[in-house]
């Protein structure tokens, strides 16, 4: 037998040979053949293969087709000059109707059965591991001499006839000082599995316990490593069990063929691709591209021009656009609220700032396939329930909004509200949004700009953020534009000192990312439009949520923007600066300012 040592430098064809002759004494092929492809195996009877063709097109980040072979034959041409998939791997495991029923050195025994099956060769992360050794990150499990761990998740591929499975994944600790190097190392090598798919705490993806892989051995993480996930072509043998096929063959997970093609270098078409923490609890990373990145500090750039001339440029942070989009893109559940009852003498006392820019991200996330909830003060709800209605009817909402409200009973109150039975561990929102909501100041009061006090008009929805800081896995986002709207709080020194009347006014509840814009309603039009940009980054696809196709017809429009405003304007609703019931909003007119915006924006 032979051992490991020095086969990172073997040529494949040289590697096959030692294989087929069985005498290699390792479990596994990772760190072999550093440079070339490995494959991932899956054998299947010739009247499954087009669906299962199918299944892998579906889902090419974990099942990249390299090649899909004739029934009954055992070589690859364009992977390999002499190859025979029935010798050439590590080891093999025999599945008869979806159970396991044997590991097997060589198939040569079933050559018969094999003359009427399909072999499919599929991508797999050992090929790039050269890239990210070169990138200056060590390979934990070949440093550790074991497999790469390899486990089942929570999320669903997409199913095609028989063929459904959740994702595998495998996991190899980076430092976090070289994430960005490892994303860049294999971002654009799509038959190798391409970008990670999360980065940070497993349990995002429904994995209990790093230390107890569901195939592949344990790999331990050193102090300042950040457990990185990839896609992994075993997800093809999970959709083998679950086929239940009468009699199926694959590789034996780390024992993979070795082609005789090499990974080529190349350069991201996007830029070089960013990692951005979104989360420290539970900790989460997301990936996007400098391309799109750059997009989103444009459109952040755009909604700081300053018309009202607050003095709000002191207030801006660059970045929490982004940070704030990430982390809705990767939300499954949203809760918005909106909502500045700044007219306390007339009725509606609500301004139309907050909810044109409310609607334009709910409709976002309705076409991204979100689950969008607003709460709004418990007085207002027939104001807010008209309001959904005719944003449905011109057409802003795919369907209406569920419209709840909040009040304090007791002091789990909000807890309860968030989380099922108050449980921390079950919560109904990961993300809370606030745009242009009155925010309690540090006295427990709400003002208006003014110094007026609101406080008799507003209901303490502030409690459900301040819930929220305790909640792991709950983000929280403000929009605002004055300083006093909930969320401001992060940024309350600066409204203090440069804002009229901020000493008393500012708001005190903090939020994970502010967004101040010259008008609210503005950062709700670019959160929309930086949603879209980020929906159509494919660096960043590869780590969010797999949501429908773009929703162009989502976004922002002027014609439906415009009908939205002479609807608040019909249902009594005034401009926030001037109590005026025209087509203003902050005193601003909506042709020529507001509508200029929105075409900038898109």
């Amino acid at each position: 037998m032979l051992l490991t040592g020095g086969f990172k430098s073997l040529l494949p064809h040289v590697l096959r040979r030692i294989i087929r002759c069985n005498r290699l004494s390792t479990g596994n092929t990772s760190g072999m053949a550093e440079g070339y492809k490995q494959a991932n195996v899956v054998i299947l009877h010739k009247s499954l293969a087009d669906d299962f063709e199918k299944f892998c097109h579906a889902n090419d980040g974990p099942l990249p087709l390299l090649y899909r072979s004739q029934p009954g034959d055992w070589k690859c041409p364009s992977l390999s000059s002499d190859s025979d998939i029935r010798t050439d791997c590590l080891q093999y495991r025999k599945y008869e109707h979806g159970v396991c029923t044997g590991s097997l050195k060589s198939l040569k025994e079933y050559s018969e059965q094999l003359k009427d099956m399909v072999t499919f060769y599929l991508g797999c992360s050992f090929s790039f591991e050269k890239a990210v050794q070169k990138a200056g990150i060590p390979i934990r499990n070949v440093e550790q001499k074991c497999n790469v761990s390899m486990y089942k998740t929570s999320v669903p591929c997409y199913s095609v006839s028989m063929f459904h499975c959740n994702l595998v994944v495998t996991m190899r600790p980076v430092p976090e000082s070289k994430l960005g190097a490892a994303v860049l190392a294999t971002s654009e090598l799509k038959e190798a599995h391409g970008a990670p798919v999360h980065i940070g705490d497993p349990g995002l993806l429904g994995i209990q316990d790093l230390s107890k892989p569901d195939y592949g051995d344990p790999v331990h993480l050193h102090p300042g490593d950040i457990p990185v996930f990839w896609a992994c072509g075993v997800t093809g043998i999970e959709a083998v069990i679950n086929c239940r096929a009468p009699l199926a063959f694959t590789h034996s997970p780390g024992c993979m063929f070795i082609t005789d093609l090499k990974n080529d270098d190349v350069r991201p078409l996007g830029g070089v691709p960013q990692v951005h923490c979104i989360s420290q609890d539970p900790l989460h990373f997301s990936i996007v591209s400098a391309e799109a990145a750059q997009k989103i500090k444009a459109l952040e750039t755009l909604i700081g021009i300053d018309p009202g001339e607050r003095g709000i440029g002191p207030l801006q942070r660059q970045g929490e656009l982004l940070g704030a989009c990430l982390a809705l893109s990767h939300a499954r559940s949203v809760l918005l609220t909106t909502g500045f009852p700044t007219h306390c003498s007339h009725q509606p006392p609500e301004e139309n700032d907050g909810p044109p820019g409310a609607l334009a991200i709910a409709a976002m996330l309705q076409a991204l396939g979100k689950q969008v909830a607003i709460v709004t003060d418990q007085r207002a709800m027939d104001l807010n329930q008209k309001i959904i209605e005719e944003a449905v009817q011109i057409g802003i909402l795919k369907k209406p909004i569920p419209l709840l409200s909040y009040q304090r009973e007791s002091d789990n109150s909000a807890l309860m509200f968030l989380c099922e039975n108050g449980n921390p561990g079950r919560p109904r929102f990961d993300h809370l949004l606030a745009i242009e909501r009155a925010g309690m100041a540090a006295d427990g009061n709400y003002y208006n700009a003014r110094k007026v006090n609101i406080k008799h008009l507003v209901d303490p929805i502030d409690e459900l953020f301040l819930a929220a800081q305790t909640i792991p896995g709950v983000t929280t986002t403000g929009v605002g534009d004055g300083g006093n709207e909930l969320g401001m709080g992060k940024v309350k020194d600066a409204v203090k000192k440069h804002i009229k009347n901020g000493d008393v006014i500012a708001c005190d509840v903090e939020a994970d990312f502010t967004i101040v814009a010259g008008v609210s309603n503005w950062g709700g039009y670019a959160i929309a439009c930086a949603l879209h940009v980020l929906r159509c980054c494919h660096t960043h696809g590869r780590c969010a949520p797999a949501p429908p196709p773009a929703p162009c017809g989502s976004l922002p429009r002027l014609h439906r923007e415009e009908k939205l405003l002479k609807t608040l304007v019909q249902l009594g609703v005034r401009s926030g600066k001037t109590a005026s019931l025209e087509m203003e909003v902050d005193g601003l007119p909506f042709y020529n300012i507001h509508s200029l915006m929105i075409e900038k924006l898109l």
